[in-house]
């Protein structure tokens, strides 16, 4: 059943499921658009603007609060960052592996004009290596003069 409100002129507006069904469809497009707009695959990293020095930590380096962030997450992969005394800490965690054997390196580090991009790759055992069947997390941490930008993992 339909409603109708009327007005001082006389004339009446027309209210009720059809008005419903409108905002549900916008409400619903909106949604769509938001959430797609978070979907990016790639960010676009900018122009290279120099190398980073940095320095690979030995995992008991590693400051305590970011180690125990890290031992929470290392069963799945990730990518983590942790600021502390005027240093940057970034970490990338491969998840659960099979073997021993396996390491991560670290291939670029670099600044562009709005972010710090950051590339690894996980090495598996080497032909011949003998290995151990037990779950290892390999994961890499550096540490880096500190420096007010996103990290981009790569």
């Amino acid at each position: 059943m339909q409603s109708y409100t009327g007005s001082v002129t006389g004339k009446a507006k027309r209210t009720g499921r059809k008005r419903s069904v409108w905002i549900v469809c916008l409400t619903v497009l909106l949604l769509g658009v938001f959430s797609f707009a978070g979907c990016v695959t790639r960010v676009e990293t900018g122009e290279k603007l120099q190398d980073l020095e940095f320095t690979v930590l030995d995992k008991e380096d590693v400051p305590e609060e970011f180690k125990s962030r890290i031992q929470e997450a290392k069963s799945e992969p990730f990518q983590m960052s942790y600021a502390d005394q005027g240093s940057l800490y970034i970490a990338r965690g491969y998840g659960k592996q099979p073997t021993s054997g396996y390491s991560v390196t670290v291939t670029g580090l670099y600044e562009t004009e709005n972010s710090i991009c950051i590339s690894t790759d996980l090495l598996g055992p080497e032909k011949g290596e003998e290995t151990k069947e037990a779950a290892t997390y390999p994961y890499v941490v550096v540490r880096l003069d500190y420096v007010e930008k996103d990290i981009i993992f790569d």
